[in-house]
């Protein structure tokens, strides 16, 4: 049955791939409509998860986050779709990086990375990073139940020359290359919900106390690992630009949760700035105290 479901679906999502960006941009629109309008597709989450982190906004204004974040949802899940055949060429001009030389910087320092990252903007494209640092570079996933298409994630994932490793294999995969010598930089998307009677540490996120996934910050101490936030901005439709923000150039003086606050805090002050652009279907908060 999986086998028979990706026969039936890949033939469509790859033709759906090589159509232009700007045709795949109207479907979106299509797709905003019968989501938000029609299907309703976690409505109730996304205004309750609005309300509780913005309780000082007026019905209207968290009416119009809403809508513009279904906007920007279905925005991403055709960028996602255009990933099995879109060209280096034109990701280059729609995702572009800021600060590149720090990297160098870091290499030149022999010190690997853990770029930490956030539900935020969109990351989908952020794998053409590895054709322009000298870095080996790793994206962690959850691997999918369905083999078939967890096969598919790590293709379109790994097009630009990152490992693509589960979450469950990239601390010996890590541990591994660096008795080995190699330098490495892992994109982890740090702004996940540990599950209940599994984290360390609970802090504040948007002003709500949760449980907070310290995994990364302890992979960076052990491995004496630099921590980065890749900062991504939504500059227009289609159109991306990163900036690596600096949190512990040396993790080992860190203070224990220190690096896991300061990724917090950066990623709190995107969502404040320009909302929309976070990932309000996920139930980030549902185990706040």
């Amino acid at each position: 049955m999986q086998r028979l479901l990706y026969l039936l679906l890949y033939p469509i999502m790859w033709l759906t791939s090589v159509l232009p960006l700007w045709l795949l941009y109207i479907k979106s629109s299509i797709l905003f409509f019968l989501i938000y309008y029609i299907v309703g597709y976690r409505k109730k989450v996304v205004r309750s998860n609005l309300q509780l982190v913005f309780p000082d906004k007026s019905k209207a204004e968290i009416k119009s986050i809403s809508k513009k974040f279904y906007q920007h949802l279905c925005d991403m899940i055709f960028e996602t779709i255009k990933n099995l055949t879109i060209s280096e060429k034109e990701v280059r001009k729609r995702f572009q990086f800021d600060n590149l030389d720090l990297l160098d910087e870091l290499f030149a320092k022999d010190k690997s990375i853990l770029l930490m990252c956030g539900h935020y903007a969109s990351w989908e494209w952020s794998g053409i990073l590895n054709y322009q640092n000298p870095y080996r570079g790793f994206a962690v996933y959850k691997k999918l139940d369905n083999p078939y298409f967890d096969r598919l994630v790590k293709k379109i994932r790994g097009r630009f020359g990152a490992g693509i490793v589960a979450n469950t294999k990239i601390v010996s995969t890590l541990f591994r290359l660096n008795k080995e010598g190699i330098k490495t930089m892992s994109l982890i998307l740090s702004d996940q919900t540990p599950k209940l009677g599994a984290f360390k540490h609970r802090d504040t996120f948007m002003g709500i106390d949760v449980p907070v996934f310290t995994g990364t910050e302890e992979l960076a101490k052990k491995l004496d690992f630099s921590c980065l936030y890749l900062k991504i901005r939504k500059v227009k439709r289609g159109f991306y630009r990163a900036e690596f923000v600096p949190l512990a150039i040396e993790s080992r003086e860190m203070a224990d949760y220190q690096i896991t606050r300061l990724f917090l805090s950066e990623i709190e002050k995107q969502i404040k700035e320009e909302p929309q652009y976070y990932l309000w279907s996920h139930k980030r908060w549902k185990h706040r105290n």
